[in-house]
């Protein structure tokens, strides 16, 4: 099935986009690790089954140094042995964080507790941002239908300066 929509062909769409860049900039260019960001990304989008994000964070963490192993087991975080503590905490946060309507607690205290120790303020702030922000890049994609398998690191660099 082809996508519903351009959103990359359409004025209105491209100037939010560009927008919502910016706010991932501020997200990129914080303290919370590059490797961290992306594996949150990814979970996020898988459990949202959005194969844009899941190519594109993907990609970007290959292209980044993330190691094969590591990003195929991402899904399977809680029965793998190639995160770090700080690394589980995070990617609790961002699925604890997406399945909002799962839980009437949302984040666990648990969990939170386990970012509190992990993370300074800047980089909880980064990580609660990040996840609202893949949460909402997950939604653009799905209900357009933007399929993954084209995406190119650094593609939109150029786009959105």
């Amino acid at each position: 099935m082809d996508a519903r929509f351009n959103m990359f062909d359409n004025e209105i769409a491209m100037k939010f986009f560009k927008r919502f860049a910016n706010a991932g900039m501020v997200i990129q260019q914080s303290s919370l690790p590059t490797s961290t960001q992306e594996l949150v990304s990814l979970r996020a989008s898988q459990i949202n089954g959005c194969g844009w994000c899941i190519d594109m964070h993907t990609k970007d963490a290959a292209a980044g140094g993330e190691s094969a192993v590591r990003l195929n087991l991402v899904a399977a975080w809680r029965e793998s042995t190639v995160f770090t503590e700080a690394e589980q905490a995070a990617l609790a946060l961002a699925e604890e964080g997406t399945r909002l309507a799962d839980a009437y607690e949302g984040v666990s205290d648990e969990t939170w507790a386990q970012v509190r120790k992990h993370y300074d303020d800047d980089q909880i702030a980064a990580l609660v941002s990040l996840v609202a922000l893949i949460n909402a890049a997950n939604r653009l994609a799905v209900i357009v239908h933007q399929k993954g398998g084209s995406y190119q690191p650094g593609m939109f660099a150029a786009a959105f300066d």
